[in-house]
Protein backbone atom coordinates (compact mmCIF):
# COMPACT_ATOMS: atom_id res chain seq x y z
CA UNK A 1 0.00 0.00 0.00
CA UNK A 2 1.57 3.23 -0.68
CA UNK A 3 1.94 6.36 1.49
CA UNK A 4 -0.59 8.48 -0.51
CA UNK A 5 -3.18 6.16 0.38
CA UNK A 6 -3.16 6.58 4.07
CA UNK A 7 -5.05 8.85 6.15
CA UNK A 8 -3.33 9.56 9.84
CA UNK A 9 -4.64 11.25 12.48
CA UNK A 10 -4.19 11.33 16.44
CA UNK A 11 -5.23 12.54 19.63
CA UNK A 12 -3.09 13.16 22.84
CA UNK A 13 -4.28 11.10 25.73
CA UNK A 14 -2.68 12.68 28.76
CA UNK A 15 -2.72 11.42 32.89
CA UNK A 16 -3.48 13.17 35.99
CA UNK A 17 -0.09 15.04 35.73
CA UNK A 18 -1.59 16.82 32.67
CA UNK A 19 1.36 14.26 30.68
CA UNK A 20 0.61 13.25 27.09
CA UNK A 21 1.01 9.34 27.95
CA UNK A 22 -0.41 8.43 24.66
CA UNK A 23 -2.33 9.07 21.33
CA UNK A 24 -5.51 7.55 19.66
CA UNK A 25 -4.29 6.99 16.50
CA UNK A 26 -6.89 6.54 13.40
CA UNK A 27 -5.33 5.50 10.15
CA UNK A 28 -7.65 5.05 6.96
CA UNK A 29 -7.44 4.30 2.97
CA UNK A 30 -8.22 7.42 0.86
CA UNK A 31 -9.55 4.72 -1.30
CA UNK A 32 -13.44 4.67 -0.46
CA UNK A 33 -14.51 2.39 -3.38
CA UNK A 34 -14.45 -0.99 -1.55
CA UNK A 35 -18.24 -1.85 0.00
CA UNK A 36 -17.13 -5.52 1.12
CA UNK A 37 -17.10 -5.73 4.60
CA UNK A 38 -14.22 -8.25 4.76
CA UNK A 39 -12.33 -6.26 2.45
CA UNK A 40 -12.47 -3.18 4.72
CA UNK A 41 -10.87 -5.11 7.93
CA UNK A 42 -8.41 -6.32 5.37
CA UNK A 43 -7.68 -2.60 4.36
CA UNK A 44 -7.68 -1.30 7.38
CA UNK A 45 -5.22 -3.96 8.79
CA UNK A 46 -3.06 -3.38 5.87
CA UNK A 47 -3.01 0.37 6.77
CA UNK A 48 -2.55 0.13 10.40
CA UNK A 49 0.68 -2.67 9.58
CA UNK A 50 1.87 -0.16 6.77
CA UNK A 51 1.80 2.88 9.14
CA UNK A 52 3.74 1.18 11.89
CA UNK A 53 6.57 -0.66 9.51
CA UNK A 54 7.34 2.18 7.11
CA UNK A 55 5.84 4.98 8.24
CA UNK A 56 7.67 5.36 11.17
CA UNK A 57 4.98 5.60 13.53
CA UNK A 58 6.25 3.59 15.49
CA UNK A 59 8.84 5.61 15.80
CA UNK A 60 7.00 8.84 16.31
CA UNK A 61 5.33 8.04 19.20
CA UNK A 62 8.28 8.12 21.41
CA UNK A 63 7.71 6.54 24.49
CA UNK A 64 3.54 6.97 24.60
CA UNK A 65 1.65 4.49 23.67
CA UNK A 66 -0.91 4.27 20.08
CA UNK A 67 -4.34 3.27 20.94
CA UNK A 68 -5.72 2.07 18.08
CA UNK A 69 -9.82 1.15 17.02
CA UNK A 70 -10.24 -2.95 16.33
CA UNK A 71 -13.43 -4.52 14.82
CA UNK A 72 -14.87 -7.81 16.19
CA UNK A 73 -13.11 -9.02 12.49
CA UNK A 74 -9.99 -7.72 13.20
CA UNK A 75 -9.77 -8.32 16.92
CA UNK A 76 -10.52 -12.22 15.36
CA UNK A 77 -8.18 -12.01 13.45
CA UNK A 78 -4.26 -13.10 12.72
CA UNK A 79 -3.68 -9.48 11.29
CA UNK A 80 -3.35 -7.95 14.72
CA UNK A 81 -0.73 -10.02 15.94
CA UNK A 82 1.40 -7.55 13.45
CA UNK A 83 1.02 -4.87 15.94
CA UNK A 84 3.89 -4.18 17.64
CA UNK A 85 2.27 -5.44 20.83
CA UNK A 86 4.80 -2.96 23.31
CA UNK A 87 3.53 -0.19 21.90
CA UNK A 88 -0.23 -0.23 21.04
CA UNK A 89 -3.55 -0.63 23.32
CA UNK A 90 -5.88 -2.62 21.21
CA UNK A 91 -9.16 -0.80 21.80
CA UNK A 92 -12.55 -2.84 21.35
CA UNK A 93 -15.44 -0.71 19.70
CA UNK A 94 -18.64 -0.65 21.23
CA UNK A 95 -19.63 -2.20 18.35
CA UNK A 96 -18.32 -5.86 19.36
CA UNK A 97 -20.56 -8.32 20.92
CA UNK A 98 -18.87 -9.74 23.60
CA UNK A 99 -19.35 -13.57 22.82
CA UNK A 100 -17.08 -16.61 24.04
CA UNK A 101 -15.05 -16.35 21.26
CA UNK A 102 -14.04 -12.64 21.57
CA UNK A 103 -13.50 -13.56 25.35
CA UNK A 104 -11.13 -15.50 24.77
CA UNK A 105 -9.58 -14.17 21.94
CA UNK A 106 -9.05 -11.19 24.74
CA UNK A 107 -7.32 -13.83 26.86
CA UNK A 108 -5.24 -15.15 24.65
CA UNK A 109 -3.97 -11.50 23.45
CA UNK A 110 -3.51 -10.70 27.11
CA UNK A 111 -0.82 -13.42 26.94
CA UNK A 112 0.65 -12.35 23.76
CA UNK A 113 1.17 -9.17 26.00
CA UNK A 114 -1.33 -6.85 24.60
CA UNK A 115 -3.00 -4.25 26.74
CA UNK A 116 -6.69 -3.96 26.04
CA UNK A 117 -9.29 -1.28 26.02
CA UNK A 118 -13.23 -1.00 25.99
CA UNK A 119 -14.51 2.13 24.13
CA UNK A 120 -17.65 4.60 24.44
CA UNK A 121 -18.38 2.30 27.19
CA UNK A 122 -21.65 2.13 28.70
CA UNK A 123 -22.54 -0.39 31.83
CA UNK A 124 -24.27 -3.89 31.18
CA UNK A 125 -23.76 -6.98 32.04
CA UNK A 126 -22.67 -8.40 28.65
CA UNK A 127 -19.55 -6.51 29.38
CA UNK A 128 -18.69 -8.33 32.83
CA UNK A 129 -16.11 -11.33 31.26
CA UNK A 130 -14.33 -8.23 29.52
CA UNK A 131 -13.65 -6.03 31.90
CA UNK A 132 -12.24 -8.93 34.22
CA UNK A 133 -9.73 -8.57 31.54
CA UNK A 134 -9.14 -5.26 30.05
CA UNK A 135 -6.45 -2.81 31.40
CA UNK A 136 -8.75 0.70 30.20
CA UNK A 137 -12.12 1.27 30.07
CA UNK A 138 -13.07 4.77 27.98
CA UNK A 139 -15.85 6.64 28.99
CA UNK A 140 -17.34 9.17 26.05
CA UNK A 141 -18.57 12.12 27.90
CA UNK A 142 -21.19 13.00 25.44
CA UNK A 143 -22.64 9.86 26.32
CA UNK A 144 -23.30 10.52 29.84
CA UNK A 145 -25.14 13.35 32.24
CA UNK A 146 -22.95 13.92 35.09
CA UNK A 147 -24.91 11.57 37.51
CA UNK A 148 -24.76 9.13 34.91
CA UNK A 149 -20.75 9.76 35.19
CA UNK A 150 -20.49 9.51 38.55
CA UNK A 151 -22.65 6.37 38.65
CA UNK A 152 -20.56 4.91 36.01
CA UNK A 153 -17.34 5.53 37.55
CA UNK A 154 -18.68 3.84 41.05
CA UNK A 155 -19.60 1.07 39.04
CA UNK A 156 -16.55 0.51 37.42
CA UNK A 157 -13.76 0.73 40.49
CA UNK A 158 -15.35 -2.70 41.41
CA UNK A 159 -12.72 -3.81 38.53
CA UNK A 160 -8.74 -2.78 38.51
CA UNK A 161 -9.28 -0.67 35.28
CA UNK A 162 -8.29 2.34 34.99
CA UNK A 163 -11.04 4.90 33.48
CA UNK A 164 -9.98 7.18 30.44
CA UNK A 165 -12.81 10.15 29.90
CA UNK A 166 -12.69 10.89 26.41
CA UNK A 167 -14.06 14.20 24.60
CA UNK A 168 -12.60 16.56 27.19
CA UNK A 169 -13.44 19.94 25.84
CA UNK A 170 -12.67 22.10 28.91
CA UNK A 171 -9.95 22.26 31.36
CA UNK A 172 -13.52 22.33 33.95
CA UNK A 173 -14.79 18.85 32.47
CA UNK A 174 -11.39 17.97 33.09
CA UNK A 175 -10.88 18.92 36.73
CA UNK A 176 -14.54 17.42 37.33
CA UNK A 177 -13.81 14.01 35.92
CA UNK A 178 -10.31 14.23 37.84
CA UNK A 179 -12.27 14.61 41.26
CA UNK A 180 -14.33 11.70 39.93
CA UNK A 181 -11.11 9.59 40.10
CA UNK A 182 -10.55 9.09 36.33
CA UNK A 183 -6.79 8.45 35.78
CA UNK A 184 -6.41 9.47 31.76
CA UNK A 185 -8.26 11.95 29.70
CA UNK A 186 -8.48 12.41 25.84
CA UNK A 187 -8.56 15.70 23.77
CA UNK A 188 -6.96 18.83 23.00
CA UNK A 189 -8.74 20.40 26.33
CA UNK A 190 -5.27 22.28 26.60
CA UNK A 191 -5.58 24.03 23.88
CA UNK A 192 -8.88 25.91 24.63
CA UNK A 193 -8.31 29.14 25.35
CA UNK A 194 -9.56 30.03 29.13
CA UNK A 195 -12.12 32.92 29.33
CA UNK A 196 -9.89 36.07 29.55
CA UNK A 197 -8.84 37.51 32.74
CA UNK A 198 -7.24 40.15 34.02
CA UNK A 199 -4.12 38.05 35.74
CA UNK A 200 -0.93 39.44 35.66
CA UNK A 201 1.22 38.84 33.53
CA UNK A 202 4.46 36.65 33.31
CA UNK A 203 7.46 38.76 32.97
CA UNK A 204 9.08 36.14 31.14
CA UNK A 205 6.51 35.67 28.67
CA UNK A 206 6.69 39.73 28.24
CA UNK A 207 9.89 39.68 27.91
CA UNK A 208 9.88 37.26 25.05
CA UNK A 209 7.39 38.82 23.24
CA UNK A 210 9.15 41.72 23.31
CA UNK A 211 12.64 40.23 22.11
CA UNK A 212 10.42 38.14 19.10
CA UNK A 213 9.04 41.63 17.98
CA UNK A 214 12.45 42.73 18.57
CA UNK A 215 13.82 39.92 15.77
CA UNK A 216 10.98 40.40 13.63
CA UNK A 217 11.84 44.33 13.26
CA UNK A 218 15.24 43.41 12.61
CA UNK A 219 16.70 45.29 15.78
CA UNK A 220 20.44 46.07 16.35
CA UNK A 221 21.82 42.82 18.44
CA UNK A 222 22.62 45.02 21.61
CA UNK A 223 19.23 45.46 22.03
CA UNK A 224 18.20 41.93 21.92
CA UNK A 225 21.47 41.32 24.39
CA UNK A 226 20.02 43.80 26.89
CA UNK A 227 16.85 41.77 27.29
CA UNK A 228 18.15 38.93 27.91
CA UNK A 229 20.63 40.65 30.43
CA UNK A 230 17.20 41.95 32.06
CA UNK A 231 16.13 38.65 32.61
CA UNK A 232 18.82 36.00 33.33
CA UNK A 233 16.50 32.68 33.53
CA UNK A 234 15.71 33.67 29.34
CA UNK A 235 19.45 33.55 29.23
CA UNK A 236 19.74 30.35 30.92
CA UNK A 237 16.53 28.89 28.78
CA UNK A 238 17.70 29.80 25.27
CA UNK A 239 20.94 28.51 25.91
CA UNK A 240 19.82 25.28 26.53
CA UNK A 241 17.93 25.34 23.46
CA UNK A 242 20.78 26.38 21.68
CA UNK A 243 23.43 24.34 22.71
CA UNK A 244 21.43 20.78 22.30
CA UNK A 245 21.38 18.67 19.77
CA UNK A 246 18.35 19.98 17.99
CA UNK A 247 20.19 23.57 17.13
CA UNK A 248 22.44 21.82 14.69
CA UNK A 249 25.13 23.86 16.63
CA UNK A 250 28.64 21.75 16.46
CA UNK A 251 30.01 23.56 19.75
CA UNK A 252 28.88 24.69 22.79
CA UNK A 253 27.90 28.45 22.99
CA UNK A 254 28.47 31.08 25.89
CA UNK A 255 27.02 34.13 25.25
CA UNK A 256 23.75 35.56 23.80
CA UNK A 257 25.61 37.34 21.56
CA UNK A 258 27.69 34.71 19.74
CA UNK A 259 24.25 32.78 20.02
CA UNK A 260 23.13 35.26 18.02
CA UNK A 261 25.68 35.22 15.11
CA UNK A 262 26.04 31.26 15.27
CA UNK A 263 22.14 30.59 14.67
CA UNK A 264 21.42 34.10 12.54
CA UNK A 265 18.44 35.84 13.08
CA UNK A 266 15.66 33.19 11.59
CA UNK A 267 16.88 30.58 13.60
CA UNK A 268 16.82 32.92 16.80
CA UNK A 269 13.02 33.95 15.76
CA UNK A 270 12.35 30.44 15.90
CA UNK A 271 13.94 29.43 19.02
CA UNK A 272 12.27 32.60 20.69
CA UNK A 273 9.10 30.90 19.44
CA UNK A 274 9.49 27.67 20.97
CA UNK A 275 10.86 29.29 24.14
CA UNK A 276 7.45 30.49 25.04
CA UNK A 277 5.95 27.48 25.19
CA UNK A 278 8.81 25.77 27.54
CA UNK A 279 8.20 29.00 30.43
CA UNK A 280 5.11 28.29 31.42
CA UNK A 281 4.43 28.07 35.34
CA UNK A 282 3.85 24.87 36.56
CA UNK A 283 3.65 22.85 33.04
CA UNK A 284 4.53 19.03 33.06
CA UNK A 285 7.46 17.21 30.83
CA UNK A 286 6.98 16.96 27.74
CA UNK A 287 4.07 20.22 27.50
CA UNK A 288 1.11 18.88 25.67
CA UNK A 289 0.79 22.67 24.31
CA UNK A 290 4.54 22.78 23.08
CA UNK A 291 4.42 18.84 21.65
CA UNK A 292 1.25 20.55 19.50
CA UNK A 293 2.43 24.30 18.74
CA UNK A 294 6.00 22.61 17.84
CA UNK A 295 4.32 19.67 15.29
CA UNK A 296 2.03 22.57 13.72
CA UNK A 297 4.82 25.02 12.67
CA UNK A 298 6.95 21.92 11.57
CA UNK A 299 4.11 20.31 9.51
CA UNK A 300 3.22 24.36 8.30
CA UNK A 301 6.39 24.46 7.12
CA UNK A 302 7.11 21.31 5.14
CA UNK A 303 4.11 21.51 3.41
CA UNK A 304 4.97 25.07 2.48
CA UNK A 305 8.02 23.58 1.01
CA UNK A 306 6.06 21.12 -0.77
CA UNK A 307 4.10 23.74 -2.24
CA UNK A 308 7.83 25.06 -3.86
CA UNK A 309 7.22 28.12 -2.06
CA UNK A 310 10.64 30.04 -1.08
CA UNK A 311 12.32 30.43 1.92
CA UNK A 312 10.95 33.30 3.91
CA UNK A 313 7.14 31.93 3.12
CA UNK A 314 8.52 28.52 5.11
CA UNK A 315 9.67 30.47 7.81
CA UNK A 316 6.48 32.61 7.82
CA UNK A 317 4.17 29.27 7.73
CA UNK A 318 6.47 27.48 10.60
CA UNK A 319 5.63 31.39 12.43
CA UNK A 320 1.49 30.95 11.55
CA UNK A 321 1.86 27.38 13.41
CA UNK A 322 4.12 27.84 16.03
CA UNK A 323 1.77 31.32 16.78
CA UNK A 324 -1.29 29.80 16.14
CA UNK A 325 -2.01 28.90 19.78
CA UNK A 326 0.19 32.35 21.36
CA UNK A 327 -2.94 33.43 23.31
CA UNK A 328 -3.71 29.95 24.74
CA UNK A 329 -0.14 30.49 26.66
CA UNK A 330 -0.37 33.86 27.22
CA UNK A 331 -4.31 34.28 28.13
CA UNK A 332 -4.58 37.69 25.99
CA UNK A 333 -6.69 38.44 22.42
CA UNK A 334 -4.33 36.97 19.80
CA UNK A 335 -5.26 40.52 17.45
CA UNK A 336 -3.73 42.36 20.05
CA UNK A 337 -0.33 39.64 20.27
CA UNK A 338 -0.53 40.25 16.60
CA UNK A 339 -0.14 44.03 16.58
CA UNK A 340 2.53 43.66 19.41
CA UNK A 341 4.52 41.49 17.21
CA UNK A 342 4.24 43.83 13.73
CA UNK A 343 3.08 41.02 11.77
CA UNK A 344 2.98 41.02 8.23
CA UNK A 345 -0.57 41.23 6.80
CA UNK A 346 -0.19 37.44 5.31
CA UNK A 347 0.70 36.37 8.71
CA UNK A 348 -1.56 38.24 10.05
CA UNK A 349 -4.97 37.27 7.47
CA UNK A 350 -3.85 33.54 8.60
CA UNK A 351 -4.34 33.60 12.41
CA UNK A 352 -6.92 36.00 12.97
CA UNK A 353 -9.09 34.94 10.28
CA UNK A 354 -7.71 31.54 8.38
CA UNK A 355 -7.64 33.85 5.42
CA UNK A 356 -5.28 33.41 2.17
CA UNK A 357 -3.12 31.18 1.12
CA UNK A 358 -1.53 30.36 4.36
CA UNK A 359 -4.99 30.21 6.26
CA UNK A 360 -5.75 27.75 4.24
CA UNK A 361 -2.72 25.93 4.71
CA UNK A 362 -3.37 26.55 8.62
CA UNK A 363 -6.93 24.98 8.46
CA UNK A 364 -5.89 21.98 7.08
CA UNK A 365 -3.18 21.29 9.43
CA UNK A 366 -5.46 21.95 12.27
CA UNK A 367 -7.59 19.52 10.71
CA UNK A 368 -5.68 16.52 10.96
CA UNK A 369 -6.10 16.90 14.88
CA UNK A 370 -9.50 16.29 14.79
CA UNK A 371 -9.56 13.73 12.35
CA UNK A 372 -12.08 13.95 9.26
CA UNK A 373 -11.27 12.53 6.55
CA UNK A 374 -13.86 14.10 4.01
CA UNK A 375 -12.80 17.57 5.59
CA UNK A 376 -9.23 16.74 5.25
CA UNK A 377 -8.97 15.84 1.70
CA UNK A 378 -11.87 18.77 0.94
CA UNK A 379 -9.19 21.45 2.47
CA UNK A 380 -6.47 19.67 0.96
CA UNK A 381 -7.93 20.28 -2.44
CA UNK A 382 -7.34 24.02 -1.55
CA UNK A 383 -3.82 23.70 -1.02
CA UNK A 384 -2.59 23.85 -4.65
CA UNK A 385 0.10 21.09 -5.41
CA UNK A 386 -0.29 18.79 -2.37
CA UNK A 387 -1.49 15.11 -1.99
CA UNK A 388 -2.34 13.19 0.97
CA UNK A 389 1.16 11.28 0.67
CA UNK A 390 2.55 15.04 0.88
CA UNK A 391 0.49 15.75 4.41
CA UNK A 392 0.98 12.64 6.06
CA UNK A 393 4.81 12.42 5.50
CA UNK A 394 4.66 16.08 6.82
CA UNK A 395 2.68 14.83 9.53
CA UNK A 396 5.07 11.84 10.64
CA UNK A 397 8.10 14.30 9.92
CA UNK A 398 6.54 17.13 12.35
CA UNK A 399 5.73 14.40 15.33
CA UNK A 400 8.77 13.28 14.70
CA UNK A 401 10.73 16.97 15.35
CA UNK A 402 8.41 17.98 18.19
CA UNK A 403 9.61 14.96 20.20
CA UNK A 404 12.90 15.79 19.66
CA UNK A 405 12.06 19.65 21.06
CA UNK A 406 10.50 18.43 24.05
CA UNK A 407 13.47 16.37 24.92
CA UNK A 408 15.58 18.94 24.09
CA UNK A 409 13.93 21.37 26.36
CA UNK A 410 13.56 18.28 29.03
Amino acid sequence: MAAQDVFLGRQPILDRDQCIVAYELLFRSADTTSVSVSDDMQATASVIHHAFSEMGVQTVLGAQLGFINVSADMLLSDLVELLPREQVVLELLETIVVTEAVVERCRALKLLGFALALDDFVYDDTYLPLLALVDIVKVDLLLHTQDELRAAVSQLKQWPVKLLAEKVDSAEQAAYCQALGFDLFQGYYFARPSVLSARRADPAQVALTRLLGLVLRDAETQQIEQVFKQHPNLTYNLMRLVNSVASGARHSIASVSQAIMVLGRKQLQRWLQLLLFTLQAGAPYPSPLLLLTAARGRMMELLAGKQRRGADYCDEAFMAGILSLIDVLIDRPLADIVGELGLGERLAAALLRREGEMGALLQLVESVEHPDLSRTLALLAQCGGLSLSDLTMAEIEAMCWANQIAEATA
